[in-house]
This record gives structure tokens, sequence and C-alpha cells, in this order.
């Protein structure tokens, strides 16, 4: 088989399990977060959370797909390895961002959730907290 085949197929299935991995682990947690922050609306926190996931999937696998292409001649195994750990090692890198990214995003609408609480909560209550 022909090296670069070999290479975007490692690459390509290697990209979609370390995704779907990550996406399905941010669905299952991020749903807490998302329940508090929407005041206890499940049906709208699933709503977001589902599209979270789509938008997380497209990004990601967009940009696997976008950055397939190699230009470098695949002469043996070593440098199959260093290319396929230099595209995996991005594409690793571009999840944690949008991990961090989404747990920010999750940490500021639950803050602001939060004090959206606090306000709506009798005088009485609060002035005793």
């Amino acid at each position: 088989m022909n090296n670069i085949i070999l290479l975007y197929m490692l690459y390509l299935v290697i990209t979609v399990l370390v995704t779907i991995w990550v996406a399905i682990t941010l669905f299952r947690n991020g749903k807490v977060f998302l329940i508090d922050i929407f005041h206890g609306n499940k049906e709208l926190a699933d709503a977001v959370n589902n599209l979270l996931v789509v938008g997380f999937y497209l990004v990601n696998l967009g940009y696997a797909v976008y950055t397939l292409r190699v230009v470098e001649n695949i002469d043996n195994a070593r440098v199959l390895v260093e290319i396929l750990s230099l595209k995996i090692g991005a594409i690793i890198l571009i999840l944690g961002c949008m991990h961090f990214m989404n747990m920010f995003i999750f940490f500021r609408l639950r803050k602001r959730a939060l004090i959206e609480k606090k306000q709506n909560e009798p005088f009485e209550y609060r002035a005793n907290s």
C-alpha cells in the first residue's frame, strides 16, 4: 500500500476517534452546567447541548479534512510517524483549545445565571444569607 494512503487513513481514523471521544465527554459533562445556566430548564439545556456537540463535530472534523493534504514524500515508516504525530498533535491542541473555550463560556454563563438567580430571590432571604 502506498505510504501516503496509509498516512491519510491513520490520520482520519485517529482524528475521528479522538474527536468522538472528546465530544461524548463534553456532551455528558456539559449537560449539568447547561441545566444550571438555564435555571433547571432541562429541555432547553439538552437542545443547546446538542447544538454545541454538532458545532464541535463540524469544526473539528472540518479542520481535520481541510488539513489532510501532505506534500512531503513518505519514504519510510519514520517519516510517516513524524508527519502523523504533527497532524494528530495539531488536532489534539485544537480540541484542547475548544474545550477550554467551552469551559470559559460555561463558567461565564453560569456566573451570570447565579447573579440573576440571586437578584430574583426575595429580599428578606438575601439579607439573611
